[in-house]
């Protein structure tokens, strides 16, 4: 019975869910970075991405106008007073989301940031009064002149669901980010394409020679490129930095180029051989007869064939050149910053501007947006390059 048609058994079901299960564990951190780079500050500190539609509770340091300014601090029935909205600086709203916030709590220390209730006054000292509403009004008495700065008032406030592109708008067109960040666009798009089609091209022929050419030493040859597959990369970035050294392509693109095509080819040859091994022998022997050579045989025929499999590394190559962070830091040296890759420029904004979260998602999101064009635009060859010479 457990065989019958149209049911389906338990590994089955087992598989399905897995696969659902590794979908999912990718979507959420990528939909998570989308939301926080369309969030502010306050709201990414004080509520998750999933609560992103939903009102969330703040906590606020806010100042009120500044008594020095013009026409701020008024004479009313012999008391000096200054009134306004915290929520309102210059005239304007700190945002649209703050416009139509609401307080629930308030205080005018950082110790006590809950000791009064909205409506009520707090006593500043030296005949100094506030009071602050629900909605962020306050008025600011004193029997004297008020000077200095605004005072200080931290608030707890509910606030609506807010939604901004300041965060693109400071990474991609203003900001102190703008050049840096769009530097380190092209400066890995320079790494990256050349290391993914040079170790292409290479691996091609080889593949080639591996998968339809007789010569002494193949099957050795093939074992070597197998087992190169496990050599971890961090074992041999010493030794080949100093070897680029002494022949003096360190310190650069070329040496960088030179070691992603190092660590890639191993898959490449592997993958392609095994994708050509199951092409027809009919073809490649039909077009010996009629007087082909090698070359022409690789060009004419495999190398249109083999699409697929080219696609499928292509893919492969361009994320882990894209996203890699180690060789670009050990081969791409660079005090100057003119040769930073993107990934190392967002470690450098986590170290420079902190706190920054809604930046650091902006400029995390934009790198990542490339390589999912290029997965989405050529999945459709990625699921038959890997199954390549897996069915006879």
């Amino acid at each position: 019975m457990e065989n019958i048609a149209g049911s389906k058994s338990a590994l089955s079901w087992i598989v399905q869910l897995s696969a659902l299960a590794l979908v999912l564990l990718w979507l959420f951190p990528t939909v998570g970075l989308l939301v926080s780079s369309f969030r502010t500050s306050d709201q990414i500190a004080s509520s998750g991405w999933w609560q992103s539609l939903f009102p969330t509770e703040q906590n606020l340091t806010l100042r009120t106008a500044d008594p020095d300014d013009e026409g701020v601090q008024q004479l009313i029935d012999g008391v000096y007073t200054v009134s306004g909205n915290l929520f309102v600086v210059e005239g304007d709203a700190d945002s649209a989301a703050e416009s139509e916030a609401t307080i629930s709590i308030w205080g005018t220390s950082s110790r006590d940031i809950a000791a009064y209730q909205p409506g009520e006054t707090a006593d500043l000292g030296d005949g100094e009064q506030i009071t602050v509403e629900v909605n962020g009004d306050y008025v600011w008495t004193s029997p004297t002149e008020l000077s200095g700065r605004g005072q200080r008032a931290f608030v707890t406030a509910t606030t609506p669901p807010e939604f901004t592109t300041e965060n693109y708008e400071t990474v991609l067109i203003s900001g102190n980010t703008t050049d840096s960040m769009a530097k380190a666009f092209f400066n890995t798009l320079t790494v990256t394409i050349p290391a993914t089609i040079i170790p292409i091209v290479i691996a091609a022929f080889a593949a080639y020679a591996l998968a339809w050419m007789d010569f002494p030493g193949r099957a050795l040859l093939i074992a070597c490129v197998v087992g190169l597959l496990v050599v971890p990369l961090q074992l041999a970035l010493i030794p080949l930095l100093r070897l680029h050294l002494e022949i003096g392509i360190g310190k650069g693109y070329l040496g960088t180029w030179m070691a992603h095509t190092g660590f890639g080819l191993p898959l490449a040859i592997y993958l392609l051989r095994n994708y050509m091994v199951g092409l027809p022998r009919d073809i490649i022997e039909n077009a010996k007869v009629d007087g082909a050579t090698d070359f022409q045989i690789f060009t004419k025929i495999i190398l249109p064939l083999s699409f697929p499999a080219l696609a499928s590394f292509a893919i492969f190559q361009f994320l882990w050149t894209w996203n890699d962070l180690l060789v670009a830091k050990v081969f791409l040296i660079d005090a100057t910053g003119q040769t930073t890759v993107m990934t190392n420029q967002i470690v450098e904004l986590l170290g420079t501007r902190g706190g920054n979260w809604e930046i650091l998602a902006t400029a995390a999101f934009v790198s990542i947006s490339v390589p999912l064009v290029v997965f989405f635009a050529m999945q459709k060859y990625l699921v038959r390059g890997l199954l390549a010479g897996s069915v006879k």
